[in-house]
């Protein structure tokens, strides 16, 4: 087997953490792809064509408001799946995908993804997971939108990165325009919210990651 064939294949074992098997059957009908920070994957109005498995990094599907502003929809990290992961996608992107960071992605042609979850009941599990994870990060984010003030959006944010880590630390610190997207209010806003935080002791810079010292402190503010 081809070196790059091997990497592949040990990517999406890692990214399903499964079925070597399923991995591995996956891995025959896939191909490689990588994007840099920023890349667009798939633009909007796209046709899907293709299901994809992040096996590194992150990307996002971006839309734009009336306002101009850059809101986020979702957000796909390793082991998540998009694209056309059904026999009759044939709608067009709803969204920019774009490569949050340097992002790994292995893409399988839609007919042959359907035969594979038809096959392998243990992807199916997966495919739903993914889905059902994406639309709790919609919900949580609709209903952040709707319930919290926009400084209270970037104190939630910021205890659901460090979650994602040790609970402490966010690595790297998030900048402050990525950060507004992800709660969908302005680079400003979200630099006066981090900057009184780190004011009051409650956050504090260590390197390139970004500390949370007091995060009880810090739930308190979500409002």
């Amino acid at each position: 087997m081809a070196v790059e064939a091997t990497e592949l294949r040990d990517d999406i074992r890692n990214a399903l953490g499964g079925s070597p098997e399923v991995a591995d059957a996956l891995a025959a009908h896939a191909t490689a792809r990588e994007y840099a920070a920023r890349a667009v994957i798939l633009r909007h109005g796209d046709r899907w064509g293709h299901a994809y498995l992040v096996v590194g990094g992150r990307a996002q599907a971006l839309v734009y408001g009336l306002d101009g502003q850059m809101v986020l929809v979702h957000e796909y990290r390793t082991g998540d799946l998009f694209g056309a992961i059904g026999a009759a996608d044939a709608w067009p992107v709803e969204a920019d995908v774009v490569a949050a960071d340097p992002t790994r992605a292995a893409c399988v042609p839609a007919g042959d993804f359907v035969m594979l979850v038809d096959r392998h009941g243990s992807l199916g599990l997966l495919l739903v997971r993914s889905l059902l994870g994406q639309l709790r990060a919609t919900s949580a984010r609709m209903v952040d939108r709707t319930t919290l003030s926009a400084p209270g959006r970037v104190y939630a944010e910021l205890l659901r990165l460090a979650r994602l880590g040790d609970g402490k630390a966010i690595r790297p610190a998030p900048v402050h325009a990525a950060l507004a997207v992800r709660v969908q209010s302005t680079r400003e806003t979200v630099s006066r919210a981090v900057s009184a935080l780190e004011r009051r002791g409650i956050v504090r810079r260590e390197g390139d990651a970004l500390v949370i010292v007091a995060a009880q402190r810090l739930e308190e503010l979500v409002v």
